[in-house]
């Protein structure tokens, strides 16, 4: 019985009030980094000590790798059909282990023992230190300034520390060591050697919880935040909506003589907050995040998930706000696509767009501009509408009898049958690794076509602006394609 072993194990968990387990781990993690320098090479071993005797062996490993992707690591790692040999059921990632002569714990230098094992009750200390704390439920870490690190503030709350990247401060601020500071837990992130809690005072979460914290009929479920847009330190929009009809949510967020929302501006370096009433009708939504500016009329376009805002001269630069502000954050605010315009542009944009229309018309349903014209007013807008909209419709029309109405139906079907094979045609020409790359639509990969893009490498190589003019799609939906296509660059 190797009893030296135990009372070592005995005492220093004592000593550091920690598990014997975690103690036992760390002697383990020890024995193996002597084993595997003794061995050389890439070798990979594992001890395994009886918490009992105190005795322990030790193996040599290799992990075992599909055939396909061959020996990154002959040291320690085998290929399955080599390792099938040996054991006939074993499977990709298990492993073969041999036992070897143990090293001698004496043999392993007394502080290279010392340093493993220390650390090893470091990081479980930490890991229990990290569990404690996010077993609370806080979702704004509140500390105080210990560091810089690289541009970074290491914040610390009692003995746990998190990490503000400078990316996710408010730009205006001016943070010094020992300031005190509330930021937003944006993520964990366990891999990091250093602090691993993320903070941010920048990310809409942060204003999101620091109105909860004001705001208790927030807790008390009454009032709901449903989204928040900021430019940190700038300018913000919080969209709100009431449970309970006794409940002004805007009243409510923001306080007698605009305490509550006060407090959150102080927080953040006086960043403006604008509260919204969250609608589930999308313009009457768009409307109210657009305040203070003054909406004529809307559009919307649910294809493209966009829409068209007329307001007048008086109201253009309010609406666009300084440098697109407002119509960015309402943009963002709202999840759909704005477009500020006047009452002439948007009429322009309508003339155009009836132009279209009328010339489609024209060409596929071959009739003359008097007929487009009365499908025009009568509020159809594509041949699907024409070819399928229920017959009795088209029917009321006046200007039309049956066997009109029978006959432009048919033409509608066939032209859109024509099409329909024309854009299969035009299609073959697509690479297979661009129409399998995730987030594409038939839809989307048959407009791309038509812009000449046919292999992911043409996606990549667009700019946002371009992808956004051939599909329509979201600039933000533009840009996460793009960088999808272009991530096998990196892992080629």
């Amino acid at each position: 019985m190797n009893r030296e072993l135990l009372m070592l194990v005995d005492a220093i968990a004592r000593e550091k009030s920690v598990e014997r387990e975690v103690v036992f781990e760390a002697v383990e993690a020890a024995l193996a980094s002597a084993s595997k320098k003794l061995h050389g090479g890439e070798v990979e071993m594992r001890v395994s000590i009886d918490r009992e005797t105190g005795n322990y062996e030790t193996f040599r490993r290799w992990h075992v790798v599909p055939n396909e992707a061959g020996l990154q690591l002959p040291d320690s790692e085998k290929l399955l059909f080599e390792a099938q040999e040996e054991i006939p059921d074993i499977e990709v990632d298990d492993y073969i282990e041999e036992q070897v002569e143990s090293v001698s714990i004496g043999r392993i230098g007394a502080q290279a023992a010392k340093q493993v094992i220390l650390q090893k009750i470091r990081d479980a200390e930490r890991e229990q230190l990290l569990n404690d704390f996010l077993s609370r439920g806080d979702k704004i870490f509140v500390g105080t300034v210990k560091r810089l690190d690289k541009g970074d503030l290491i914040v610390e709350s009692g003995r746990v520390e998190g990490r503000l990247r400078r990316s996710e401060m408010i730009a205006k601020e001016n943070l010094r060591t020992g300031d005190r500071v509330r930021a937003y837990i944006l993520e964990v992130d366990t891999t990091q050697r250093g602090p691993q809690i993320m903070l941010s005072r920048s990310a809409p979460g942060f204003m999101m919880e620091l109105f909860r914290h004001e705001v208790p009929e927030i807790e008390q479920g009454l009032l709901e935040i449903k989204s928040c847009a900021r430019d940190a330190g700038s300018r913000a929009k919080i969209a709100v909506l009431s449970h309970d009809k006794r409940v002004d949510p805007i009243g409510t967020c923001v306080g007698v003589r605009g305490s509550r929302v006060n407090a959150v501006t102080n927080e953040l370096a006086g960043e403006r907050v604008d509260i919204v009433l969250w609608s589930a009708d999308p313009a009457q939504f768009v409307i109210g995040a657009l305040a203070p500016a003054n909406v004529q009329s809307i559009v919307v376009d649910e294809e493209k998930h966009a829409m068209d805002v007329v307001v007048d001269e008086e109201n253009l630069a309010i609406a666009i706000g300084r440098g697109g502000q407002n119509v960015r954050l309402a943009s963002e605010l709202t999840g759909w696509r704005i477009n500020i315009m006047s009452a002439e542009e948007s009429q322009d944009k309508q003339a155009t767009e009836t132009e279209s229309i009328r010339k489609v018309f024209v060409e596929k349903l071959d009739v003359d501009v008097e007929v487009a014209d009365i499908l025009i007013a009568e509020g159809f807008t594509s041949l699907e509408e024409v070819a399928y909209v229920p017959l009795t419709e088209m029917l009321e029309i006046e200007s039309f009898d049956e066997d009109t109405v029978n006959e432009l139906r048919t033409r509608a079907k066939d032209a859109l049958l024509t099409m329909e094979i024309a854009k299969e045609e035009s299609l073959d020409g697509v690479s297979q690794n661009l129409r399998d790359l995730e987030g594409l639509t038939p839809e989307l990969i048959a407009k791309l076509a038509e812009g000449g893009v046919q292999t992911r490498d043409d996606l990549a190589d667009l700019a946002v602006d371009e992808l956004t003019e051939l599909t329509g799609m979201a600039e933000e939906q533009a840009k996460d394609l793009i960088m999808k296509a272009r991530e096998h660059w990196f892992t080629a």
